[in-house]
């Protein structure tokens, strides 16, 4: 019988034994010091003024070189981060080259740079007057290099588990890239932060072999604790056991209280309620809904819409303001690369936009007004409905007081400004994709991008924010580009449907000449036709590109490539060969029954035939007795095949 493998499984003896004498090996030298303190006299020991004093130095030390390493490491470690650049992986070795160097070395190497005989030490001695080596400011050069090191790696790790959708989406509400790292990266990694610089700060605290060669073991000046328990050991053993446990407290201390968190990770958890809780439900049928007019500003101005998109992606857009499109298209059609063309944030395509009269072409994505919701909202976690709303208005140097009334408004214009002082956590997913839509048309974007902005909601909830999204988008000023798998959403929100297939434009047309003419397989299936790619023979068939035949009742000239549409109510089913008016008859075999409302959606399949769907009742489906494997024959009359040229 086998047996699950849980979480107090025994683990094999030839890993836990090598695994205990790991820990045995690092945890004896701990309990040596345990055992020989004299506890007696420890506070003596510590109280000495040779020791206090170096106390006190290695406290003004440690808390200087945390203090240049959050203003020299911060900015490295996310540009290590967020940008690429030629010899990355250099500059990264560099800054993981004092933790694996020999302190003594590191000492050395900074004598040599910063020494009275090195390369920058004259040049500061002779200009500023300084002089690094034995005094107090070298001992904070010496515990800067050696510790930097652990903000920069633990910070790097933190900002890399962040999603890039939070900036991305701050840019697009008109914040800077500084207002962006200061407002929004810097609180969603305040956790890894407030770690790196705790391990930082213990690291400089602790720091001995470059202090000792670069700034000399002067009392009072550069002679730090770790020197003074190393002149103790000579004279004073027992003290400077004392004064060893001392650094030992703090150390553990630092890293019980970090449990780990310098390593690094995602920074989602951010975003999740306090104590665990389950996410909360969606809202309920009797949720508020959107009331009340667009507010005044909102309808000052209209933006037209030009954008020649060159790159992946390629395609001219035109739409008068007012305009919903719907982007559709299979994975990979090119329908994110177009939304962040027009945003200006991949080098994959690039987009010559114009909106109204202004041409944004060449400005950076903070100053397009080109607002975007992604498809996770991307709400800041650290911010409450309210604030997150006010975000681009303040970024635009609206007053706090004006911005948060404004965003109240938009708020109560979305249904959920009774939520306005919770924050994302506390919200369902419909309640926070509203907010989300709130903060993208606060500051009064010229162009609206939705990238599948309901996909992650369930229907009920669905249904809800599509109706207060279709009831702002008819009186929104700009253009309005929706991306979405949804064909209720393509239909009931769009003006027109911009199908896209490998970054082209296959078809650009209103909801009900897209749904009764697909140009693209894909499009007819996702509205649940049956789509027969072909050529024409010219005398009224198609040939398929299976190698079958269709009959169809409109001919088409030959070598004509067309796309035969045929609703799934049209295939009908029969146990045997069917008599009378029936063109096109097919042998095949049940493969799959799915229910779509009140009726069955039947997958017929067969090996020198084309795949059916068949829409029948349930009552038909068990008069003829249909099950996974049964055979059948599937009948498509000529009038009921819609020929589409492509």
């Amino acid at each position: 019988m086998r047996t699950r493998r849980g979480a107090g499984a025994r683990p094999p003896l030839t890993l836990a034994v090598p695994a205990l004498l790991a820990v045995a090996f690092l945890l004896l030298p701990l309990v040596g010091i345990l055992s020989r303190t004299a506890w007696g006299d420890l506070g003596t020991h510590l109280s000495s003024p040779g020791v206090t004093e170096a106390l006190k130095l290695s406290l003004y030390v440690s808390f200087w070189a945390l203090g240049l390493s959050l203003v020299l490491g911060v900015p490295l470690a996310w540009l290590l981060a967020r940008v690429p650049f030629p010899g990355k992986a250099l500059v990264r070795s560099l800054v993981l080259l004092p933790m694996v160097l020999p302190p003594t070395v590191g000492g050395v190497a900074l004598l040599l740079g910063f020494g009275r005989r090195g390369l920058l030490g004259p040049w500061l001695e002779d200009t500023f007057g300084i002089v690094l080596p034995f005094h107090t400011s070298g001992a904070v050069v010496a515990a800067t290099f050696v510790a930097m090191p652990f903000l920069i790696i633990s910070l790097e790790g933190t900002l890399a588990g962040m999603r890039l959708s939070y900036e991305e989406t701050a840019a697009s509400l008109g914040a800077s890239p500084v207002r962006v790292f200061f407002t929004v990266t810097l609180p969603m990694v305040a956790p890894g932060l407030a770690a790196g610089a705790a391990l930082t700060w213990a690291r400089a605290l602790g720091e001995f072999g470059a202090t000792i060669t670069f700034a000399g073991n002067l009392p009072g000046t550069t002679q730090t604790l770790p020197l003074q328990v190393y002149l103790l050991l000579q004279d004073q053993p027992e003290a400077a056991t004392s004064v060893s446990l001392l650094l030992l407290v703090i150390a553990m201390a630092v890293l019980i209280a970090l449990r780990g968190r310098w390593t690094g990770g995602t920074t989602d958890r951010a975003a999740r309620p306090r104590g665990g809780s389950a996410p909360l439900p969606d809202e309920p049928t009797g949720a508020p809904e959107a009331t009340g007019p667009v507010p005044a500003e909102a309808a000052r101005e209209r933006w037209p819409l030009h954008a020649d998109v060159t790159g992946f992606t390629e395609l001219t857009l035109t739409a008068e303001p007012g305009t919903t499109i719907a982007v559709v298209g299979p994975n990979g059609a090119g329908k994110t690369t177009l939304l962040r063309a027009l945003l200006g944030l991949t080098p994959r395509a690039h987009a010559r936009l114009r909106l109204g009269a202004a041409d944004v072409s060449a400005l950076p994505p903070h100053r397009r007004g080109v607002a975007w919701v992604p498809q996770d909202g991307a709400l800041f976690p650290h911010l409450s409905a309210l604030s997150n709303t006010a975000y681009g208005l303040r970024a635009q140097g609206v007053p706090r007081a004006e911005a948060r009334r404004r965003a109240r408004l938009w708020l109560d214009r979305l249904g959920v400004g009774h939520l306005a002082h919770r924050r994302p956590a506390q919200l369902s997913g419909g309640q926070a994709q509203r907010v989300a839509l709130a903060r993208a048309l606060a500051p009064h974007p010229r162009l609206l991008l939705l990238d599948e902005p309901l996909a992650a909601l369930d229907q009920t909830t669905r249904a809800h924010v599509r109706h207060t999204l279709r009831t702002h988008l008819a009186g929104f000023g700009g253009v309005c580009l929706l991306v979405t798998h949804d064909p209720v959403e393509a239909v009931s929100l769009a003006d027109r449907v911009l199908v896209l297939e490998d970054g082209r434009a296959l078809q650009d047309a209103s909801p009900a000449e897209v749904t009764r003419r697909p140009r693209s397989p894909w499009v007819a299936r996702m509205l649940g036709s049956n789509a027969l790619a072909g050529t024409g023979t010219g005398d009224g068939t198609l040939l398929l590109a299976d190698g079958g035949r269709l009959v169809a009742a409109d001919p088409l000239g030959e070598g004509t490539p067309a796309l035969a549409v045929i609703p799934p109510e049209a295939v009908s089913l029969h146990l045997e060969h069917p008599e009378g008016s029936p063109r096109n008859v097919w042998h095949g075999t049940v493969r799959e029954i799915t229910a779509v409302g009140s009726r069955l959606r039947v997958l017929v399949t067969a090996e020198k035939a084309p795949d059916l769907v068949a829409e029948i009742t349930p009552q038909a489906a068990a008069e003829l007795g249909l099950a996974d494997g049964t055979p059948v024959y599937t009948s498509v009359k000529a009038t009921e095949v819609t020929l589409v040229t492509v």
